[in-house]
């Protein structure tokens, strides 16, 4: 079966461009032109990938990004000409997967596209028995069950997107080691640190508030400083 895509565009043009181009890549391409439809469309039929404007009428792309997030567990791409630090940080605090301008090439916006899926996508490890992608990370208060894909905190269930489930097994995986940024995204998107990409930082702190940590003093997933992040193992229990 072909993946999925829904792309929320107000822009027929672009619309029918980008959808061309990604269905002779093989990909189902429904595209809905308002932002106050969109919602209700999508939580209907899920799609394998979302691809969101921010600019839309009815709705804009980040109240909806923030709405979707509440029930759809797929990736979000936000697709935009907004080139601006602070609607990327805001789009990957609202549960955005990635942030494109509608500037990149294509074969760009292709790659990255097939990227999330392949994360969203990705089974269990083969292997025996115990090892760590077929196994529930126990901390106490805190589960992460890899097969089931699921968080529990203090017996309540944590709703985590693809990318933030993801990033909390990598870190859990890896208790009381510390992780540089560069480790992350070179295990989570095949991408080298730049310097500049923020989206582990934001997620991060996503995670710390979804999980109890204090942001401002965290001692979960702690901050170590000019080196990465430390998911601790003996704070949860």
């Amino acid at each position: 079966m072909n993946p999925r895509i829904t792309f929320v565009e107000d822009d027929a043009e672009l619309a029918e461009l980008i959808g061309d181009y990604l269905r002779s890549y093989g990909f189902d391409i429904a595209v809905i032109d308002r932002g106050d439809t969109a919602l209700e469309a999508i939580l209907a039929d899920p799609p394998d990938l979302v691809l969101l404007d921010i600019m839309l009428p009815g709705k804009d792309g980040l109240t909806l990004c923030r709405e979707l997030r509440v029930d759809y567990q797929g990736p979000i791409v936000m697709l935009t000409s907004l080139n601006s630090d602070m609607n990327q940080i805001l789009g990957f605090e609202l549960g955005a997967n990635d942030y494109v301008l509608k500037t990149t090439p294509p074969s760009v916006l292709l790659a990255r596209i097939r990227a999330h899926l392949r994360q969203s996508h990705a089974a269990p490890e083969p292997g025996p028995a115990g090892k760590k992608a077929d196994k529930i990370l126990d901390f106490g208060t805190l589960q992460i069950d890899h097969m089931n894909r699921s968080v529990r905190f203090l017996n309540e269930p944590i709703p985590l997107s693809t990318g933030d489930f993801d990033l909390l097994w990598e870190l859990a995986s890896h208790a009381g080691e510390v992780l540089t940024r560069d480790d992350l995204l070179m295990t989570l998107r095949g991408v080298r640190y730049d310097g500049l990409d923020r989206s582990i930082d934001v997620a991060i702190s996503r995670l710390r508030k979804k999980l109890g940590d204090d942001t401002a003093d965290p001692r979960k997933i702690k901050t170590i400083r000019h080196k990465g992040y430390l998911f601790a193992n003996d704070v949860w229990r």
